[in-house]
């Protein structure tokens, strides 16, 4: 072999290895955005059972004072119905959503009943399931951002060659729902 086959030898050589390099690196970081995506989601699972939790102590609280608003309940129960049958993430954000805006509902209707806002049980529940909606929202929005920053990798090159050789697909990110954008109308029953 004289030095010209040996030069063009170790060229091919060095070029296979930084493009296998480049491969694994992107490889590397798709499965870390991957990865974090599901962790994310997870810490966003532990927080969602804490609620979970709280809401039969809630409902429990709020049912002796407000015997006239079985709407307010019976939103809440469809909402955790709607979360039993959820399969995928994005079938869980919607009835999160609509959680969400049962429990708003609630703490909406209680401030008509004077007596249940000097509860103290129900005050700390309040005050609990505040911190955990707040813990949710941070949750939420850190599990957007991977996965935008995921779904951006997918689509741009080279990295889209990785992905799709890899078949990796985009991850749903979590969305309020057009229903969760409009105001919400309350409306007090008159006890008595």
């Amino acid at each position: 072999m004289h030095p010209g086959e040996i030069l063009g030898t170790v060229a091919v050589l060095f070029g296979v290895v930084a493009v296998l390099g480049v491969w694994f690196s992107i490889y590397n970081s798709l499965v870390a955005l991957k990865n974090a995506i599901a962790r994310s989601w997870a810490n966003i699972d532990v927080l969602l059972k804490q609620r979970h939790d709280e809401l039969p102590k809630l409902v429990k609280t709020c049912e002796g004072y407000m015997q006239h608003e079985r709407a307010i309940f019976d939103k809440l129960s469809e909402a955790r119905g709607a979360l039993l049958r959820a399969k995928t993430v994005g079938q869980r954000a919607e009835a999160e959503n609509l959680l969400t805006k049962a429990l708003g509902g609630i703490f909406a209707v209680a401030e008509a009943y004077p007596d249940l806002k000097a509860n103290q049980g129900f005050l700390q529940l309040q005050t609990r399931i505040s911190e955990v909606e707040s813990q949710i929202a941070d949750r939420r929005e850190f599990y957007n951002d991977t996965v935008a920053t995921f779904n951006t990798r997918l689509a741009q090159i080279p990295d889209k060659w990785v992905a799709g050789w890899l078949a990796f697909t985009p991850a749903d990110l979590f969305h309020a729902t057009a229903e969760d954008r409009e105001d919400v109308e309350i409306k007090f029953a008159m006890a008595g």
